[in-house]
């Protein structure tokens, strides 16, 4: 008996020293991954405050990853709208009456009559501009041309009277619209006054004529689509400030992927008769993103009828308005000899006498 619990003592310690040699020497033995685990990547520290990630001289920068592509060229095909005050006012501005009149104070103003109802809604929102520089060089007959639409905006601004926004307006009007994209065609359909405009990557003949949206020839650059347009009428603006341009308008845009959902937007203007020099507006696009988005119809033409056309009626129609703290009455006016003819005021040089 005593033999045989001296043999299971001596067992007892062995087993104990065995296991503190193992514990020992396991810390010292790294383990291999398991199957499947993914391996761990060494850390890279990130760039220092004030550097940049920009291609190395030479070389030319990509669609960013995840932007969609077709046919080896970024697609942007689906909706996009401008998310600015570009169509208000191309410059930077504060916020004012749309119609002003002066105000009870020196040098303050308030709604006039046309607007005065609409309260807050009847004053355009301030914004940083989109030209480059925020200057428009405008020649000396044309700034004061500038000046006088902006004064008498109710009566001139081309969208007030439904005409095709024209380029590059249509592309920042608060209206969707939508680009349809092929290997040889671009096409934009305008949800506004249902404008569309095609943007022709194949050889085409030339355009023989004008238009509102005029013509335009598109090219790859890389990943930028650069669109040289020309062949405008001289009827349309670049916002409700009174900005205009004449038939000799030549544009060229330029439309980068920032990612999947947003363009960069720039646009180089030119126009001899108008401007001294060429100049630049840039701006984000942005893919509208509702799972049911599509453009809506906004026909804008019966719209504008009793506006454009009411004072010519024998009996007028539209005479006056009675709200809660106020009456507005509506005289129609017949304007004289040929100017009851006119539509729009042109955006070329007056005629040299």
């Amino acid at each position: 008996m005593r033999h045989w619990r001296a043999g299971y003592t001596l067992l007892f310690m062995i087993a104990v020293a065995a296991a503190a040699l193992f514990l020992l020497v396991l810390p010292q033995t790294a383990a291999p991954p398991a199957q499947g685990a993914a391996t761990p990547r060494p850390q890279t520290a990130p760039p220092a405050r004030g550097q940049t990630t920009t291609p190395a001289r030479g070389q030319t920068a990509s669609a960013p990853q995840g932007a969609p592509r077709v046919s080896g060229r970024p697609d942007f095909s689906g909706i996009w709208q401008a998310n600015n005050t570009a169509n208000w006012d191309l410059q930077a501005h504060a916020a004012r009456p749309m119609v002003s009149q002066p105000g009870f104070t020196a040098n303050s103003v308030v709604l006039a009559a046309p607007v005065v109802g609409l309260g807050s809604i009847g004053w355009v929102p301030g914004g940083l501009g989109v030209v480059e520089g925020n200057d428009i060089p405008y020649l000396a007959w044309a700034a004061a041309r500038k000046k006088e639409n902006l004064e008498n905006w109710m009566d001139r601004d081309p969208e007030i009277k439904c005409f095709q926004p024209g380029v590059p307006r249509a592309m920042y009007m608060p209206y969707p619209f939508q680009i349809i994209q092929s290997t040889s065609k671009v096409m934009m359909v305008f949800e506004y006054a249902n404008a569309h405009r095609t943007i022709h990557l194949d050889k085409m003949e030339p355009y023989p004529n004008v238009s509102f949206m005029g013509y335009s020839v598109g090219r790859w650059e890389g990943d930028t689509l650069v669109v040289d347009s020309n062949n405008f009428t001289d009827a349309t603006w670049f916002d409700r400030s009174g900005n205009f341009h004449s038939d000799a308008l030549h544009v060229i845009e330029r439309l980068t992927p920032q990612g999947a959902d947003v363009i960069r937007y720039e646009a180089t203007i030119e126009d001899p008769q108008v401007f001294s020099r060429t100049w630049k507006i840039s701006m984000p696009l942005y893919r509208r993103l509702e799972p049911n988005i599509q453009l809506s119809d906004f026909r804008c033409v019966e719209m504008v009828e009793e506006t454009m056309y009411g004072h010519l009626r024998k009996e007028q129609l539209v005479k006056k308005w009675t709200g809660a703290t106020m009456t507005v009455d509506v005289t129609r006016t017949i304007p004289p000899g040929e100017a009851v003819h006119e539509r729009y005021i042109s955006g070329n040089p007056p005629a040299a006498k």
